[in-house]
């Protein structure tokens, strides 16, 4: 097999993997500077709100961070590396890039943060937060964010990706390598957008239909790592002959990349079931103190209305 992709002149020669070699730094430009300058505008952001005297949740905060170390974890360290000649590991980077990301991205919120942050262009004007709005509110997102649109993208991205010879292609490059864990970002935030329903969106539905569409993509996840887990042969082109100084068995590997995608088609749907009723019962527990309000205002009018008619019956007998 020809390593002369991304990286491969380094990888050729990568020992035995191991944890803590593949926690070993690893600079990659892209995602290293990416992931350093969306934790600085999110960090300006959550600034400009607290100097105003605005609140921004603690909680938010730390899941946005983490969300982006999760990037810097999985593609700038030796994981990257590694993940070039192993498929296992490439998977463990899929997984995390696709999954766990976009949940502790999402969580931040980070469109409600940049329209509380933004300040509003001048009249007659177009800012960044006008057209933040405009985006938020165009066809494109209404189409990219509704489940007819997401849960076919996010299967898709396994089957029609692994399956086919398009992963080999993008493989044997670092920029075809870059715009596949791109996109595996970006499905996972565009299919968990929706679901999330922190930030606003064109496509918000209900608690019940948010469950349903969770559970609509997670078993192909589940049937792709148990393909790839029975497979009696490797069946992909990019990790059927790993560099010798590995020692690994290329069938054993996939079989542990296929356990670690069916592992993960558990973890995010636990994790997302647990905010989503979270999210559900302070939504109710708001609901229920708005509709006490309302009752005590309404009862307040009607206990005025019930003095005044005592009070000109009082009238009439005088």
């Amino acid at each position: 097999m020809d390593h002369s992709g991304h990286g491969m002149d380094m990888n050729m020669d990568l020992p035995p993997f191991t944890l803590g070699r593949g926690l070993e730094f690893s600079f990659d430009a892209f995602f290293l500077f990416g992931s350093l300058i969306a934790l600085a505008l999110y960090g300006w952001a959550v600034l400009r709100l607290r100097r105003r005297g605005d609140s921004w949740p603690l909680g938010r905060t730390v899941a946005f961070v983490v969300g982006v170390l999760t990037v810097m974890l999985v593609m700038c360290t030796k994981l990257n590396d590694y993940g070039m000649v192993m498929f296992s590991v490439h998977m463990v980077q899929h997984m995390v890039i696709s999954m766990i990301t976009p949940i502790l991205v999402l969580l931040g919120a980070p469109v409600t943060l940049a329209l509380r942050a933004l300040p509003p262009a001048a009249r007659g004007h177009k800012g960044p937060r006008e057209l933040l709005l405009m985006l938020l509110h165009s066809r494109y997102m209404k189409v990219i964010t509704h489940p007819a649109f997401t849960i076919p993208m996010f299967i898709a991205s396994l089957y029609a990706l692994y399956f086919t010879p398009l992963f080999d292609f993008l493989m044997e490059s670092r920029t075809g390598h870059v715009a596949m864990m791109l996109h595996f970002l970006a499905v996972g935030l565009i299919f968990f957008w929706p679901i999330m329903g922190i930030d606003p969106g064109p496509h918000r539905p209900g608690y019940v239909m948010r469950m349903l569409e969770l559970f609509a993509g997670m078993p192909f996840h589940a049937f792709f790592g148990i393909a790839l887990m029975m497979a009696s042969q490797p069946m992909i082109k990019t990790y059927a002959n790993p560099p010798a100084s590995l020692g690994i068995d290329p069938l054993l590997d996939q079989q542990w990349g296929g356990g670690i995608a069916w592992a993960f088609s558990e973890i995010p749907s636990v994790l997302v079931l647990i905010a989503l009723v979270y999210q559900w019962y302070h939504s109710e527990q708001r609901a229920a103190r708005r509709s006490d309000r309302a009752e005590e205002r309404n009862g307040d009018k009607e206990l005025e209305a019930y003095n005044s008619y005592l009070a000109s019956l009082q009238a009439r007998g005088q």
